[in-house]
């Protein structure tokens, strides 16, 4: 197992320091890291190397550089740009473009085992990326949960390429993922990529690998190439493409267009199913807005993942009373605005609508881990860069500038907006408004110490009770559980009217433990909400919200 290095002093390579650990799986680490130089996050892999490393490892890792590239350009959006790959302390270390989702292992450890339709839709876009891999006799080699990342808002991201044959070791992460060839270290093809891709949607559906690890490598192999296969008990009408992926013998094993059959025909008979399990990408849209409900935030310095979950919680419930405790919202004008009183619930304001201590308000998120993505400390909102600054040279879309607020986080903000308000609710809850005069839409941030541990049961037992007095509150689809930058949280989105005009709000809030918490809370007329520049909006936000410091 790799050893996780918990000094964060050390720079790896000279120049990446080392933030926080997002995912673990056998013999792989990935980090949450800052380059120095460069003020840009990025995800670093960290792989324990063999006693007896290949003595080619280093131009080996050019060349995982060079794969990435190749897979960037065939698959664009789906594979993970490898920036940099070095071999420091026995180790090897990939560091890669950050990817705004979450490790389907840690999907499949927080929510339990997905239903077949849900697997299905999963892993037919692991076979399209393979597809295209094959096609140019690209071999993954080293596939498992840890590898796939879903994303909140888009397709899944693969990483890992090249990473096979890097040293002389069978296989180097995950073995319990390997393919019976693998296990014997015969050479392999396409067809170890179907065995692994077929365990992914066994562990998905079953909730656990086909084979177990056994702690050490050699022992797992040795079960993946004996043992028998657990026949699946969940896998319904998916039953027969499993056995037929994990069939021992490679040239047995089903074909790439078989499987996209199966899957394909699981998606397209399963209607309903489909639309209720989805890929989690429109659920967990609708967490950006429960986000935006939780009660009362405060302390600056929680993950951005956890947090916002919990933050969602505690805006929701500000948006429907309009104040924090001691605060008046209507007072302060954020009433007349569709999208600061959208879904806003007062911090610290029980669900039966009379007022309690700040602090008591379970639906409030808590501080963000410390394994969400924190900005970098030297961000600051004298070192933004101006509104007009290129997207090549701020990382940022065009238009947008990074605000770090004092609160304790940063996020990328549209040209000419500007804090609209602050509202506290004693020493445990902090929101903030951003907005421009001329511009309906806002996005409100909130921080919260107190917050329950079901970000689901955040919303729909207390949020969601305070939101239905509020004028035309109709839920859009369900409170979804979902993860955020590995932590738990929860989304929800919902339409209010106000002043007469119908708002939509999506929500996301996080949990980062100790009761406290982040949310944020997107609110646009409803009449706008599909548009480019919305929804454009909505995933900048998302992709840049850090949290720095704790």
């Amino acid at each position: 197992m790799v050893k996780a290095h918990v000094f964060t002093h050390e720079l790896v390579a000279g120049r990446y320091r080392l933030v926080d650990v997002v995912h673990r799986e056998t013999n792989r680490l990935c980090w949450y890291g800052n380059d120095v130089e460069a003020q840009r996050p990025y995800l670093l892999t960290q792989i324990g190397l063999p006693d007896d490393p290949d003595p080619e490892a280093v131009p080996r890792a050019v060349r995982i550089i060079r794969m990435s590239e190749t897979m960037g350009q065939l698959c664009p959006g789906r594979v993970a740009t490898v920036v940099d790959a070095v071999e420091e302390n026995g180790a090897l270390w990939t560091v890669t473009e950050w990817i705004d989702g979450t490790p389907l292992s840690e999907l499949l450890e927080q929510q339990g085992p997905f239903n077949y339709v849900r697997a299905a839709r999963i892993a037919l876009e692991l076979l399209d990326v393979l597809e295209v891999a094959h096609g140019e006799g690209i071999t993954h080699g080293e596939l498992s949960p840890g590898q796939v990342y879903v994303q909140d808002r888009g397709p899944i991201v693969v990483t890992g390429f090249g990473l096979a044959g890097a040293t002389l070791a069978p296989r180097l992460t995950a073995p319990s993922y390997a393919s019976p060839e693998q296990a014997r270290d015969d050479r392999i093809g396409p067809a170890a990529d179907l065995w692994a891709l077929g365990a992914m949607l066994y562990t998905m559906i079953e909730g656990r690998p086909p084979f177990r690890d056994r702690d050490r490598s050699d022992a797992t192999l040795k079960g993946v190439d004996k043992l028998p296969l657990r026949a699946p008990v969940r896998a319904g009408p998916l039953t027969q493409t499993v056995q037929g992926l994990l069939r021992k013998n490679s040239r047995e094993r089903l074909t790439r267009p078989v499987v996209r059959e199966a899957l394909s025909r699981v998606l397209t008979e399963e209607p309903e199913a489909t639309r209720r399990s989805g890929s989690g990408h429109g659920l967990r849209d609708v967490y950006v807005a429960a986000v935006h409900a939780v009660p009362s935030w405060r302390r600056p310095s929680m993950a951005v993942g956890t947090a916002l979950a919990v933050g969602t919680i505690a805006v929701a419930v500000l948006a429907a009373t309009h104040q924090l405790p001691g605060i008046n919202d209507s007072a302060a004008g954020s009433a007349t605005r569709p999208s600061a009183s959208a879904g806003v619930a007062a911090a610290g304001e029980r669900t039966d609508g009379r007022a309690s201590a700040p602090p008591a308000s379970p639906s409030e998120p808590s501080v963000p881990p410390k394994t969400s993505p924190p900005a970098s400390p030297s961000t600051s909102p004298s070192t933004s860069p101006s509104p007009t600054a290129s997207a090549s040279a701020t990382g940022l879309p065009a238009g947008f500038r990074r605000y770090t607020a004092p609160e304790g986080f940063s996020v990328a903000l549209p040209a000419g907006w500007k804090r609209l308000e602050t509202q506290r609710g004693g020493d445990e809850s902090v929101r903030v408004t951003f907005g421009a005069d001329d511009d309906p839409r806002t996005l409100a941030v909130t921080y919260s110490e107190v917050v329950g541990p079901d970000p689901v049961a955040v919303w729909r037992d207390d949020v969601e009770p305070v939101l239905k007095q509020t004028a035309g509150f109709e839920r859009i689809g369900d409170i979804e559980a979902t993860t955020y930058q590995g932590r738990k949280a929860a989304d929800m989105e919902w339409l209010s009217d106000v002043d007469g005009t119908q708002v939509q709000t999506f929500g996301r809030g996080f949990l980062l433990g100790g009761g406290r918490g982040f949310s944020l809370r997107w609110t646009t007329p409803a009449a706008d909400w599909d548009d480019a520049a919305n929804q454009q909006a909505l995933d900048t936000f998302l992709k840049t919200f850090r949290v720095t410091s704790d």
